[in-house]
């Protein structure tokens, strides 16, 4: 169900500001002065992204954000901070366009990070992943772009996540690939394994929704032990601890090409294919097919 795609719009007017409500859920949107965007385009890329969250959480992970939208130097997107949960600065280019605003993952990405709890640094891997793996998975379910996208960018990603040389398991890494493609990994194996194990029953977004009722959201501290338990209770398996053990703490063995083999991915010719008699074929749809 989507939730947020009928918001009314309460505008004030004053100092480039402008509230978007959703229901209960205020987002306040303030935009500085200078940008190459006018405010209705920038109001409907904050909308997107926050009804793709939405969308897949079932709800969105807080109750009042402010949105800061500030220039930046690049061409578009020019990234993103957020402040636990209430709070997200991005940055848009002086040649930024509309275009570049409906195909935007950032501030998706950002908004992501209001429903996961923060750890300690050395479990860096899992918060910037979590994130990293769930926006193109939300923009596809919301129809915001298309699956096989989503598993193009997976499939062009996340060799780069594997572990190199020397490199252990995922805690500690210091390397953007592997704190940001490796933690994808995890979340993405993660996900696939819930399902296997409970017959497509569940899905990782089951953990991520006990979470935040648990009050892990951006706000929040926690430690690994805690969202372990209760991603895991939420879906009656133990995968999250055993695959922590496997390529958070080790360095595991990963082999890509049978996993795309198993969900009926194909890369071919720079594109994505399907093979629906694949045996995880059924998985594969449950992530990212429009819901």
């Amino acid at each position: 169900m989507l939730f947020i795609a009928c918001a009314a719009i309460a505008r004030d007017n004053t100092g480039g500001e402008e509230t978007l409500t959703f229901g209960k859920v205020k987002i306040h949107v303030e935009s500085e002065s200078g940008l190459s965007l006018p405010a209705p385009i920038v109001e409907n890329w904050v909308r997107r992204s926050a009804v793709a969250v939405t969308n897949y959480i079932g709800f969105f992970p807080a109750k009042n954000l402010h949105v800061e939208i500030h220039r930046g130097d690049g061409g578009a997107v020019d990234g993103g901070v957020t402040h636990g949960d209430s709070r997200i600065d991005v940055w848009l280019g002086p040649r930024a366009k509309e275009r570049d605003l409906l195909q935007d993952w950032v501030l998706t990405h950002e908004m992501f990070h209001l429903a996961f709890p923060t750890l300690n640094r050395r479990y860096l891997w899992m918060m910037e992943g979590l994130s990293d793996y769930l926006e193109p998975i939300a923009r596809a379910r919301a129809g915001q772009w298309a699956d096989r996208d989503a598993w193009k960018e997976f499939a062009d990603g996340l060799p780069q996540g594997l572990p190199i040389a020397n490199e252990q398991g995922l805690d500690d890494s210091h390397g953007r690939d592997r704190i940001y493609w490796g933690g994808n990994l995890y979340w993405l194996l993660a996900d696939v394994r819930i399902r296997v194990k409970t017959n497509n029953r569940r899905g990782l977004e089951d953990a991520i929704r006990a979470i935040l009722k648990e009050g892990g959201n951006g706000g929040a501290d926690w430690s690994i032990d805690k969202v372990l338990r209760v991603g895991d209770k939420a879906t009656a398996t133990t995968v999250l601890k055993e695959l922590y053990e496997e390529i958070g703490v080790n360095r595991g063995n990963i082999d890509l090409n049978a996993i795309w083999k198993s969900l009926g991915v194909v890369y071919k010719n720079d594109a994505i294919q399907f093979d629906d008699s694949a045996p995880l074929a059924a998985v594969r749809k449950s992530i990212t097919q429009p819901k």
